[in-house]
């Protein structure tokens, strides 16, 4: 019996359907996730996370927590970074050394207080070859007076004191500032948002030092005072937007991050920092070099 005149045709159009059904989904990007060590890693590498602390609902911590101990089981994170207002008080940093083993590893918790208890420290993290990396949190609520152009106070003082001091004696490698706020911050303006360089001091102190990066809550970054320091905002509960710019008058990524955190990998040359969502999709990849010079 002769073939239908139609199968021929109907055979032809199916394949051409499953060829431009295969041609999108090559297409597409595909989600990277980071349970696995990427061909970028190696042995003598230091990697540490650092995320945003604070109050979530307690399904979004959990979740959150269970990406954060997958990425730190498989990269052996050296030590967390916390982005928070309570310091030792935060929750998120309770439950999570509470929660998981793996996370019962040093916490570095920022804390904003005006208070005597100063809030700002030193770690210093020895690295391969005889390397160091400066781990050096900043209480920016000590500063925040001169914000609204109003005198920084005593204790405010004694800390930039202490901070010219430390990084004029330190010879580390790696200088990493963390604070809760942000160094640049937006404004809305009649013509829209326009950026706003805030902690003046602060920001010039870490120019003169040559600190590397700075990572604190989300801040704009949209026309950002020169520098050659790295802004790393860390993307928190409800914050959405760009998470990273250069102090070079221009942002490197735009895109929403919803409650995720961040994977730094430290060699002696570079920090590569990943933003990694709440599902543990690595979202976007930033290297910086020495000096804050930056390539994506």
């Amino acid at each position: 019996m002769d073939k239908p005149s139609w199968l021929p045709t109907l055979v032809a159009q199916l394949s051409l359907v499953f060829a431009l059904f295969l041609a999108l989904k090559l297409g597409q990007p595909q989600k990277k996730f980071l349970y696995n060590k990427t061909s970028e890693s190696r042995p003598l590498d230091l990697y540490f996370i650092s995320i945003r602390g604070g109050f979530r609902p307690f399904n979004q911590q959990t979740h959150l927590l269970k990406q954060v101990d997958m990425v730190a089981k498989a990269y052996k994170a050296r030590f967390v970074v916390s982005i928070s207002e309570l310091g030792v008080d935060d929750p998120l940093m309770k439950n999570a050394t509470r929660q998981f083993s793996s996370l019962k590893i040093p916490w570095y918790t920022t804390r904003v207080s005006k208070e005597h208890d100063r809030g700002y420290f030193l770690k210093q993290v020895k690295m391969p070859y005889g390397k160091t990396l400066d781990i050096i949190g900043v209480n920016t609520g000590l500063l925040q007076d001169s914000v609204h152009g109003g005198s920084i106070g005593e204790t405010g003082n004694n800390q930039l004191n202490w901070l010219r001091s430390t990084l004029e004696t330190t010879i580390s490698n790696w200088r990493i500032a963390v604070g809760f706020h942000p160094l640049v911050v937006c404004e809305e303006t009649d013509e829209g948002k326009e950026a706003k360089q805030v902690f003046e001091t602060l920001h010039q102190t870490f120019m003169k030092f040559e600190v590397n990066a700075y990572i604190s809550g989300q801040g704009c970054t949209s026309n950002v005072h020169q520098g050659g320091i790295a802004y790393i905002g860390n993307p928190g509960p409800i914050a959405k937007g760009p998470y990273l710019a250069l102090a070079n008058g221009r942002s490197v990524f735009r895109r929403e991050l919803d409650n995720g955190f961040l994977l730094h990998r430290v060699s002696s040359l570079e920090i590569v920092t990943y933003f990694v969502s709440s599902a543990g999709e690595v979202v976007h990849r930033t290297v910086l070099q020495q000096r804050g010079r930056e390539v994506v």
